[in-house]
């Protein structure tokens, strides 16, 4: 029995950091759909800001235009308030920024070639291929910091993965806090560099096509298997069973 916990508890190990890093590898098969054919909706408007409360800190929105987006997401970062940046702006609001491609990146391109990497604010990407470089369409890519106090998008937000196809709508707008922080928000997808992205408060997200979360689950499998074969064989240890 100790030696097959001790082989299990090996196993686990090794599966999951295996998990874990292709958890966040663009699937196969990307989940296309004609809705990607449609390039991001917006649609100026005019309405006084918003009063929103977060994590005992108020903020005010100004929205801008009303934004709706189809899109695949190609890398994401969950952020946490409590560490880096997000804590010296105190910036609770922001539940994430999702990297995500449209129209013919999502359908012509062989994003496989490329590596996407989400920093805490960036959405950055690289390639060796030339030829799927050229293929690559830089209006058709966008990073998106996405904004909500309401506790089931910010669920719904945190739970995407690499792969997922996803439709949110909201806000294009400002935002900032009495602590002195204030961002803003790109309002055309043409632009690059700081200042590009679209800062977005989310009244509704959807994840319409889930990726396979396969390697997810075995990942979280391995994780409690590691830690109950471990746990179990140090039990057996101290009472003697073996």
């Amino acid at each position: 029995m100790g030696h097959l916990l001790k082989y299990l508890f090996v196993a686990c190990l090794g599966a999951w950091p295996l998990g874990w890093w292709k958890s966040d590898r663009l699937p196969a098969t990307i989940a296309w759909s004609p809705v990607l054919d449609v390039e991001p909706r917006q649609q100026k408007v005019e309405q006084p800001p918003l009063n929103v409360s977060f994590g005992g800190v108020d903020y005010r929105v100004e929205p801008l235009y009303r934004y709706a987006l189809d899109g695949v997401v190609v890398s994401y970062r969950v952020h946490d308030a409590d560490h880096l940046v997000h804590r010296l702006w105190n910036d609770h609001l922001n539940v994430a920024d999702l990297c995500v491609v449209w129209g013919r990146d999502a359908k012509d391109v062989d994003l496989h070639a490329f590596d996407f990497e989400n920093g805490e604010f960036t959405c950055m990407f690289r390639t060796r291929s030339d030829a799927a470089w050229r293929s690559f369409h830089l209006d058709q890519i966008s990073n998106n910091h996405l904004l909500s106090a309401d506790p089931a998008i910010r669920a719904a937000i945190g739970g995407v993965t690499v792969g997922d196809r996803i439709h949110f709508e909201g806000y294009l707008a400002n935002y900032s806090n009495a602590s002195g922080f204030h961002r803003g928000t790109s309002t055309t997808r043409t632009d690059t560099g700081n200042g590009a992205c679209e800062t977005t408060y989310v009244t509704a997200f959807d994840i319409a096509e889930p990726a396979p979360r396969g390697w997810r689950k075995l990942s979280a499998l391995a994780l409690w298997g590691m830690l109950l074969s471990g746990a179990t064989w140090l039990l057996g240890v101290a009472k003697g069973w073996f």
